[in-house]
């Protein structure tokens, strides 16, 4: 059961969070949605979070259902959030998780949040924006390419583009459209909900993604583990090897076959497993 709950900020902002519970659980583990979504922690991984004791916490980024929207953030402003959550539950030390655009968010907790995260996890995760050695746009969808480029221009210019954009089911694999249409047509629901309630969130997301994040990969100690389908038209894999080849403590799953949701499917569960690991449980 997921209760939900209104978090007043000391700075006036208000985050949704999410709580699935026990307060007692073996670990607990922040959930980072990807983009656009809710930020209701994944219930496809509900029973197997229970088997292995962990509790799932996670919330609206700003912009998103009834979180204060937060113009400018940058992808680092994430850490903050998540220890307010923190604190205000009673968590000290936890764990973190991010699917695509969540990827980075999840790591710049374990950046910025060096004594409280215990390991990371990101999947289909984008790499910094024009990353050293990477070249960011190869092999990405021409309309994701065309939608983050106008992201790259700034609000003005991103607004002005989603006036006429329209969903391109070529972001995904077969195998991406065969997850959407099982367990985890879950993803596809919230993502519908996160749209419906408008694209504050979203808008803010892809900007962030498009500035430097206010953090790197390199200042994260914490064990950290990439996981990246190899058909990946949305993210490409690129960006998976460039993360782990420069996290201190990470570790590359890519799986070839693979896009960027259905690897989520193919390697949550054994994501776990490695979390409590990680933990020691």
């Amino acid at each position: 059961m997921t209760t939900e709950a209104e978090l007043h900020l000391d700075d006036g902002r208000v985050l949704h969070v999410y709580d699935t519970g026990p307060a007692d659980a073996a670990l607990t583990v922040f959930w980072h949605h990807g983009t656009p979504n809710t930020g209701a922690p994944p219930e496809p991984l509900f029973a197997a979070a229970a088997e292995r004791g962990i509790r799932w916490i996670s919330h609206d980024r700003p912009g998103y259902r009834p979180s204060t929207p937060q113009p400018g953030r940058d992808i680092a402003a994430v850490a903050a959030d998540v220890a307010w959550i923190a604190d205000a539950f009673g968590v000290g030390s936890f764990a973190v998780m991010g699917h695509s655009g969540g990827g980075p968010h999840a790591l710049a907790c374990a950046a910025l949040l060096p004594d409280r995260v215990r390991a990371a996890v990101a999947i289909s995760s984008p790499a910094p924006y024009r990353a050293e050695g990477l070249d960011w746009f190869t092999g990405m969808v021409p309309s994701g390419q065309a939608q983050l480029r106008a992201a790259a221009d700034g609000r003005a210019a991103y607004e002005e583009f989603l006036k006429t954009a329209d969903f391109d089911p070529e972001m995904f694999t077969a195998a991406d459209r065969a997850a959407l249409a099982g367990e985890w047509a879950w993803m596809a629901r919230i993502a519908g909900e996160a749209i419906e309630a408008g694209m504050e969130g979203a808008i803010e997301d892809e900007l962030a993604l498009t500035v430097p994040w206010g953090c790197t990969v390199e200042q994260v100690s914490a064990p950290v583990l990439i996981a990246h389908g190899g058909q990946d038209r949305t993210v490409p894999a690129s960006h998976g090897a460039w993360l782990a080849a420069r996290g201190p403590a990470a570790e590359l799953w890519t799986r070839p076959d693979d896009g960027h949701v259905s690897v989520l499917i193919s390697t949550a569960v054994p994501a776990l497993d490695w979390l409590a690991g990680q933990a020691g449980l």
